[in-house]
């Protein structure tokens, strides 16, 4: 059964009271994004007197605790590749939250390989962005993102066709680490420049900024993973995607996490019925034009961006922490269902109706 953390209620009067609270913010279409950019959290925390921001946008000394997670006052929504290495590492937070956000996973080729299956691959040369370099060295794994999920999208695309990954070859390329300027998120897939010059044969990638990189060097699609109907094919980073908080938040200010979840609940409700919006708001987020984000984001996302903690969500991220064991990206093996907390969520849906029933009476009057 899941470990829970007792709450200090002998002692709240003596925690001193939370003044800032930072959130991980990724460039993809999480409720949390949607929230702080619909000014939602701010109108929530600032009677309280707590200011709401996120770490990217915090000093640098800070901006590490993305990585490890020793921040006590952050919420992380963010790709698996980092959480999981943190906790670990032996950082002490609690998995609160999973979303699954389909965003483009794809398999790029040259026009004329005649690549269209995951069967085409077997005996060919397939793309393995290399380690980042990192001035923290236990930052190095988790951060050196393009190739973890590299890595597991070609494992999950062979895997679909009873292949593995012994059935192709990889050629490591660059990271993409101090690409040119301007390239943004596209930089991770370096390995689109070597498709190009035929050293490889086929390239994983994912996102909006993806798509305008493929563009670039003329790649198309070969496979498109976000078509495999079995969402164990499509397991990655950010599939599912981890939303973490410190235990001492959890400890001293629970009240504060179920608020903060209660409005992601409320944001993801609002989704449903503003596609266009958010399709604003993502290109902002991403960086890419309009038809990078309409590409990379279909399939009706929009309609199941709610934290949850379901059966189905958690079995799947049991396989993402099973990657990451197995291919030496985590320290250490962990216990999963330990690390789950499923108080706070619990909290905030019923926060969120209690709200919603109370707002019915005056719109009626009104």
């Amino acid at each position: 059964m899941p470990q829970t953390i007792p709450l200090r209620t002998s002692h709240i009067q003596a925690n001193p009271p939370l003044k800032q609270l930072w959130f991980t913010r990724c460039p993809v279409p999480t409720a949390t994004g949607l929230a702080y950019r619909l000014g939602w959290f701010q109108e929530e925390f600032a009677p309280d007197g707590i200011t709401v921001a996120t770490i990217q946008d915090a000093p640098k000394e800070l901006r590490r605790h993305h990585y490890d997670h020793e921040l006590t006052s952050l919420i992380r929504e963010g790709g698996s590749l980092l959480a999981l290495p943190a906790r670990a590492q032996g950082a002490k937070t609690r998995l609160i939250g999973l979303t699954w956000i389909d965003e483009w996973q794809a398999i790029l080729v040259r026009p004329d390989s005649g690549i269209s299956s995951p069967r085409d691959l077997k005996g060919l040369r397939v793309a393995l962005p290399a380690y980042v370099e990192n001035e923290i060295p236990a930052h190095v794994r988790g951060s050196s993102i393009a190739r973890g999920m590299s890595l597991q999208g070609i494992k999950g695309a062979l895997a679909h066709d009873g292949l593995t990954l012994d059935d192709v070859h990889f050629v490591e390329v660059g990271s993409g680490q101090g690409a040119r300027e301007g390239a943004g998120l596209g930089s991770l897939w370096a390995g689109l420049d070597n498709l190009a010059r035929g050293e490889v044969d086929a390239v994983y990638v994912k996102g909006a900024s993806a798509v305008e990189a493929a563009q670039r060097v003329g790649a198309i699609v070969g496979i498109d993973l976000d078509a495999f109907t079995d969402r164990r094919y499509r397991v990655n980073n950010g599939t599912p995607r981890p939303i973490t908080v410190h235990e001492d938040l959890l400890y001293d200010h629970f009240d504060i996490v179920v608020r903060f979840l209660a409005q992601t609940l409320r944001a993801a409700e609002w989704a449903k019925t503003n596609l266009a919006a958010i399709h604003d708001i993502l290109q902002g987020e991403t960086g890419s034009g309009e038809a990078g984000v309409a590409t990379a984001y279909r399939n009706d996302f929009h309609l199941s961006l709610h934290p949850s903690l379901s059966d189905e969500l958690i079995e799947l991220f049991h396989i993402q922490k099973k990657f990451t064991l197995l291919h030496g990206i985590l320290d250490r093996d962990f216990d999963l269902e330990s690390w789950i907390d499923h108080r706070p969520l619990e909290a905030a849906r019923k926060l969120l109706e209690q709200r919603e029933q109370q707002v019915q009476p005056q719109q009626r009057a009104a």
